[in-house]
C-alpha cells in the first residue's frame, strides 16, 4: 500500500526482496525501487521503477488516483532501475510530461527511443505544482552525468534519486522504523561500491548543497528508507565517507593455493595484534569483493596477498584489483605479500596496481617460494611494522 510522508505526498515504489546482486556487489538484504506521488493542483511522479515491477507500482498508485490524472513525471536519473517503467507508462497515459536533465533526456532516447514527451531543466529552475514547487538541482555524476535532485522547498524535503540511498528491502520505509546496525552498514556498503571513486564529486554536491542553504527535514533516496527521524545522519556519513576519512585499521586480503600465502597472511594478522591496531583477515574465496570494500572503506591500510600462478596473479585477486581500479580509494597506505614456485611474478604485478591506483605503498613486497621459511615470516613482519609505524604517522 502507499505510504505518506507529507500531507498528500506519497512512496508509491516497489520493494524486491529478492535481489541478491547489483551491478557486481552482492545485497543479501534485497532492495526497494522508490517512486514518489505528489498531489496538488498538478499530480506529480518523482521516479518510476524497474520495468518488472510495473504492476506492483501502478496499483499503488491506483490506490490514491486515476493515474490518468498525473500531469508531469520528473525522472531525477535514467537508470533502469528508475526509468525502466517509463515506456509502458507513457504508452498507456500518453499526456504526461516528463522532466529531466538535458544528458537525461539524450540517455532516455538511447534507451527507449525517440518521442517521449521531455522538457528539459537545469538548475535554478522552478516546476509550480500548485502548493508546491520543486527546484531542480543538478548533480552530475551521483552517480551518472545525467542526475539531478528534485527539492520541495515548502515542505523542506529533497528528493535525492540515487544519493544517500541502500539496497535493503524492509516493510518499514523510515529510518525510524528499521535496524539502525543493519541501515547504516547497507549506506556505507552502497557508498563503498558505488560512489567512492566519486568522493570529490560528492565533496562538490554537499558544498553545493550547503552553499544552496536548503532547510531539509526529510531526505528520499530512490533506493532504500527515508530519512526522517535523523536526515543529518546520512549527510554527516556522506561527508565523512567522500572525504575518505580513516580509522586504525587494516585489512589482509589474500588468497592462497597451499597455504603458504595463507600462513604469511595469518602472521600479518598477529603483527598487528600485538600492535594494537584493529585487523581483518578476508579471505578472497570466502568473502566477497563488495563486503571487502565496505570494510575497506574506512580502513587506514591493507596488504593483498597473491601466489603466483601461470606466471600471473591468483584469479580472485586479479578479479579483486579490476574492481578496486575502477573504486579507486585514497587516503591508505597498501603492501604486497605472496608465494610462489618457480617464478614469482605476482607480488610485483599487486604493487604496481596497487602504485596505479595511487595509494601510498611500502616496498618492495614479500615473496617466500614455496612454504614461507622463519626468513620470509622475518620480513613479513617486519613489512607489518613499516606499516604500523605510518599507521602511527598519519
Amino acid at each position: 500500500m502507499p505510504v505518506i510522508l507529507k500531507n498528500d505526498i506519497y512512496w508509491v515504489g516497489a520493494i524486491d526482496w529478492n535481489l541478491r546482486d547489483f551491478h557486481g556487489y552482492t545485497t543479501f538484504r534485497g532492495a526497494t525501487y522508490n517512486s514518489y506521488l505528489i498531489l496538488d493542483e498538478k499530480v506529480t511522479l518523482v521516479d518510476t521503477v524497474k520495468a518488472a515491477f510495473y504492476s506492483e507500482w501502478i496499483e499503488r498508485i491506483k490506490e490514491l488516483i486515476d493515474p490518468a490524472k498525473i500531469d508531469y513525471l520528473i525522472c531525477n536519473h535514467i537508470e533502469p532501475d528508475h526509468s525502466g517503467s517509463i515506456p509502458q507508462f507513457i504508452k498507456e497515459y500518453p499526456n504526461v510530461q516528463i522532466f529531466s536533465t538535458k544528458m537525461a533526456q539524450s540517455g532516455l532516447t538511447k534507451y527507449f527511443g525517440p518521442g517521449l514527451p521531455i522538457k528539459v531543466v537545469k538548475t535554478g529552475e522552478t516546476l509550480n505544482l500548485g502548493k508546491r514547487n520543486i527546484n531542480f538541482i543538478e548533480v552530475p555524476m551521483i552517480h551518472w552525468p545525467d542526475s539531478m535532485f528534485s527539492y520541495i522547498p515548502e515542505e523542506k524535503l529533497l528528493l535525492s534519486n540515487d544519493g544517500f540511498g541502500q539496497h535493503i528491502a524492509t516493510s518499514g520505509r523510515f529510518d525510524d522504523e528499521v535496524d539502525q546496525k543493519e541501515m547504516m552498514f547497507e549506506a556505507k556498503k552502497y557508498y563503498a561500491n558505488l560512489l567512492i571513486h566519486l568522493s570529490p564529486l560528492i565533496q562538490n554536491t554537499l558544498k553545493k548543497v550547503a552553499d544552496l542553504k536548503l532547510e531539509i527535514d526529510m531526505i528520499a533516496p530512490s533506493h532504500g528508507v527515508v530519512w526522517r527521524k535523523d536526515p543529518g545522519k546520512i549527510i554527516n556519513a556522506y561527508n565523512d565517507w567522500s572525504l575518505q576519512k580513516t580509522t586504525d585499521k587494516v585489512l589482509i586480503i589474500y588468497d592462497t593455493m597451499w597455504n603458504s600465502t595463507a600462513k604469511m597472511a595469518k602472521t600479518l594478522v598477529q603483527e598487528f595484534t600485538n600492535a594494537r591496531i584493529e585487523v581483518k583477515l578476508q579471505k578472497l574465496r570466502s568473502t566477497h569483493r563488495s563486503d571487502i570494500m565496505t570494510e575497506l572503506l574506512d580502513a587506514k591500510g591493507f596488504m593483498v596477498g597473491s601466489p603466483t600462478l601461470h606466471r600471473n596473479l591468483f584469479p580472485t585477486i586479479s578479479s579483486f584489483l579490476c574492481y578496486l581500479r575502477g573504486l579507486k580509494p585514497q587516503n591508505k597506505i597498501a603492501a604486497a605479500f605472496g608465494s610462489y614456485g618457480w617464478s614469482g611474478e605476482a607480488v610485483e604485478q599487486v604493487t604496481n596496481e596497487l602504485k596505479e591506483i595511487g595509494l601510498d605503498v611500502i616496498e618492495p613486497g614479500i615473496r617466500a617460494q614455496y612454504a614461507p621459511s622463519e626468513d620470509d615470516l622475518g620480513q613479513v613482519k617486519q613489512l607489518a611494522q613499516q606499516m604500523i609505524t605510518k599507521i602511527k604517522e598519519t
